[in-house]
């Protein structure tokens, strides 16, 4: 019964049992009964146009955590470590706090690139992708023992600072194991106090092209017979550059959406973790980005610079095989944004 057909209900008992002597006493008190019921309403209704405000603000809210162009950092405390490594003596930088950190992406958006960038800063250590050897995700255990070495600054590798390293990690893939243990390292970087970089890519073709000439490059191996999935020289880029993929068309759209949704996945996974989000396309086309990340990080200020060069340069339609397929699926889709040139 709802609240309207109450109200008429205790109406018609009031008419019955009301006074006869006193039809000004029962008018008055009829009106009275009805505005109580008319209050009742309005309130019921007015919350439940309230919640649903809200919910709608908190879903626009995490889709819109994959489409700004602004670095987002949340405002989650935390702390500083003061390894004591047993490879190693930390000598007169032990007294000299570190930052843990990863970076979470995908293949081909731009973690390598931009992992040497962060190499440049002459007090931070990322290991590159310690996870792409499969004995070290193969369970929850030897992630974490691995997590421990890293953090441990036991993890020794090209890029290790060793004794002043202000800020140490590693780049972590998606399907490197991440997504499959979420609940258990998601607890650990809460525990360890691991800041998190999430790297994107915003126009998702450009990545499947990379992706599919990189498949390609595996096994025809064109500079010189050795295979590349960065280059450092215009030449080397402008000979891999002349493959051109042939994309499915059939399932671009299914394809792409799945690529979206991986993404936000993580997100949801790691949201509680301190975490900034990165795009590879305002990296590319504003570095002052790079200062966002060292604010981050905890760093002094330093310019930052890589020896790679970028391999497929220009508009997709120089790049693509079957451009014209692709172009007719993407028209008038939410996709349709990535058949342009974006920087």
């Amino acid at each position: 019964m709802v609240v309207g057909d109450m109200c008429f209900l205790y109406k018609d008992i009031f008419v019955i049992k009301a006074p006869k002597k006193s039809p000004m006493l029962l008018r008055t008190a009829v009106l009275m009964f009805s505005m109580v019921c008319v209050l009742v309403i309005f309130s019921v209704c007015l919350k439940q146009i309230s919640t649903e405000a809200k919910t709608k603000f908190i879903d626009f809210k995490v889709i819109d955590n994959l489409t700004r162009s602004r670095v987002k950092q949340t405002h989650i405390p935390y702390l500083l470590h003061y390894p004591k490594p047993v490879s190693f003596n930390r000598n007169e930088c032990a007294p000299n706090p570190v930052m843990f950190f990863t970076i979470l992406s995908n293949q081909r958006s731009g973690s390598g690139w931009f992992e040497t960038l962060l190499n440049s800063h002459v007090n931070v250590s990322s290991n590159g992708e310690i996870f792409s050897v499969r004995t070290r995700r193969q369970n929850a255990s030897s992630v974490l023992q691995t997590l421990d070495r890293v953090y441990n600054l036991d993890w020794l590798s090209s890029a290790s600072k060793n004794e002043c390293s202000a800020a140490i990690g590693f780049k972590w893939m998606l399907n490197q194991g991440i997504m499959e243990h979420h609940k258990e390292i998601a607890e650990y970087f809460k525990h360890r106090s691991v800041s998190i970089i999430f790297l994107f890519r915003r126009n998702l073709l450009r990545r499947m092209v990379s992706m599919l000439a990189n498949s390609y490059d595996r096994y025809a191996k064109l500079l010189n017979g050795t295979h590349k999935s960065h280059v450092h020289s215009a030449e080397e880029a402008d000979i891999l550059s002349k493959y051109k993929p042939f994309i499915n068309s059939t399932s671009l759209l299914e394809d792409l959406k799945d690529m979206e949704m991986k993404a936000e996945k993580a997100l949801e996974y790691f949201n509680s973790s301190r975490h900034m989000i990165l795009y590879y396309e305002d990296l590319m086309r504003n570095h002052t980005k790079l200062k966002d990340v060292q604010e981050f990080l905890g760093l002094p200020e330093m310019k930052l610079t890589s020896r790679q060069v970028k391999i497929h340069k220009g508009p997709l339609s120089d790049h693509i095989q079957n451009w014209d397929d692709v172009n007719k699926v993407l028209t008038g889709t939410v996709y349709e944004s990535f058949l342009e040139a974006d920087y």
